[in-house]
């Protein structure tokens, strides 16, 4: 082949590649005060990836390392709660059964009371005493048999809460169940009280058996990061408390994940049946529902909407991961299943996202990838969705509510931006919309993984405020 017909071959195809690639090389200048923000955080520009693009389409205003995988932490919540929204519909709502294999005589069931869960995200205590509320209102009064806790719709392995951080009382580290009460948490209230020099704790909510050995002493300081200044343990069914709780905190709520979920639940389901008036006499166990059993009572959980918002507001981990693993239509649920069907549904609704790796759809892991163009995507798709209004009010508001409460508060963005944050040891992110001053709405995502992370909200904030001043 001659150089000339090896030029007339191969220039339509480099030319196209130049042609292609300008515009990228132009949108990938960072602007300068995102540039300022990272040089001062000493956070390398190849750890970020950032797109800007508007909600109506068109080449991105800003797209930097679109492409490379990377650890979202909590942002990982918008593939879950968008592939939710579109997969089960906003109404979807899980349900909560209380069944029995004997007639109910005189107030008195001579048989076995078995609780079968669908993995409803939200089975709060209020919706729990509810379900035994029903059970009451059928005429049960006393229960001579077992309670038997059938979480049968999922097949998971054994959880340990402490693998990830070593922080095995905190609830955000609680595993999924398909019966899961009360997040597997109990909530303590602290109040300082000066006059005694002392501090008070109450349990809530009751928990048969419960019983807290409180030592710590009231502290003199700012309240500073007062969480830290406690030291939880446990034994048992007691709760032992140590170390610090600075008076200046004033009223303040601990939340712990301190036992398993069946001793979660069959304190709360004792201590419950017993102030409505119940009584019980056997053994709370594990077991799957008979063939033959009849339902009694039903409590069916807050709608997908409702969910999502909790979700997302909030960064609730538990929640998503029983959200995603409600994704997988076989039963039992388990997240090989889950995984499958969100890859179907991305497939079908032709989101190629080649990068992507869900670990358990919270966003709480280190080996969760996808890219700030992936994120960016998704976000398109969901803007031309019938189910965006539901999506988009799940997001936190800059300075108005959810994990951006405080952030952002009196600039330009406050009210204006609806996002989804996270952040891990190494991972800071955004994701969301962003309405600009001149009322147009951009898609940002911003990604940052480093050792330097935790010194980048300035780098995302100034990116969002170049963003809208526009």
């Amino acid at each position: 082949m001659s150089l000339l017909d090896a030029a007339t071959r191969w220039l339509p195809a480099l030319l196209a590649l130049l042609l292609a690639s300008a515009p990228a090389a132009r949108a990938a200048e960072l602007p300068s005060a995102v540039s300022d923000a990272l040089q001062q955080a000493n956070i390398p520009p190849q750890s970020v990836g950032i797109v800007v693009q508007a909600v109506d389409g068109g080449p991105p205003l800003l797209s930097h390392n679109a492409r490379q995988a990377m650890n979202p932490a909590s942002a990982m919540k918008l593939v879950t709660t968008y592939a939710a929204l579109e997969m089960l519909g906003p109404a979807h709502t899980w349900h909560t059964e209380v069944l029995v294999d004997a007639t109910p005589t005189s107030g008195r069931l001579d048989g076995n009371v078995y609780l079968r869960g669908s993995g409803d995200p939200k089975l709060g205590f209020e919706q729990f005493w509810l379900l035994l509320r029903q059970l009451r209102a059928h005429g049960v009064e006393q229960i001579n048999g077992d309670l038997i806790l059938d979480r049968s719709a999922f097949a998971l392995p054994a959880h340990d809460p402490g693998a990830f951080d070593n922080q095995a009382l905190r609830p955000y580290n609680a595993g999924p169940d398909a019966l899961l009460v009360n997040f597997k948490s109990v909530r303590l209230l602290l109040q300082p009280d000066p006059a005694r020099n002392a501090v008070r704790v109450i349990a809530e909510p009751p928990s048969d058996g419960l019983r807290i050995d409180n030592q710590l002493s009231l502290g003199r300081d700012a309240c500073g990061d007062w969480r830290e200044q406690i030291r939880p343990a446990v034994n048992a069914l007691v709760i032992e408390l140590s170390g610090s709780f600075p008076a200046a905190c004033g009223e303040r709520a601990l939340s712990l994940a301190p036992w398993t979920a069946d001793v979660q639940t069959e304190g709360l389901f004792r201590a419950l049946w017993r102030e409505l008036g119940g009584k019980f006499s056997g053994r709370v166990r594990t077991g799957q529902v008979p063939a033959t059993a009849r339902t009694l009572a039903v409590q069916e959980s807050p709608t997908l909407g409702e969910i999502v918002r909790d979700i997302n507001k909030y960064s609730n981990n538990v929640m998503a991961r029983q959200l995603f693993l409600s994704l997988d239509s076989e039963r039992p649920a388990t997240t090989d299943g889950a995984r499958r069907q969100i890859a179907g549904w991305l497939h079908a609704s032709g989101l190629p996202l080649p990068e992507l790796f869900i670990d358990n759809g919270s966003g709480l892991s280190r080996e969760a990838r996808i890219s700030a163009g992936g994120l960016a995507q998704l976000l398109a798709a969901a803007w031309r969705s019938p189910v965006m209004p539901e999506l988009i009010a799940s997001l936190p508001v800059a300075g108005v509510d959810g994990t951006l409460r405080k952030r952002l508060k009196n600039g330009p963005t406050a009210g204006r931006a609806h996002l989804k944050t996270g952040y891990l040891e190494g991972v800071r992110a955004i994701a969301g919309y962003l309405l600009d001053n001149s009322g147009k709405r951009w898609i940002v995502v911003g990604l940052i993984n480093d050792a330097n992370a935790r010194l980048g909200k300035p780098a995302l904030d100034a990116l969002l405020l170049w963003v809208s001043s526009r």
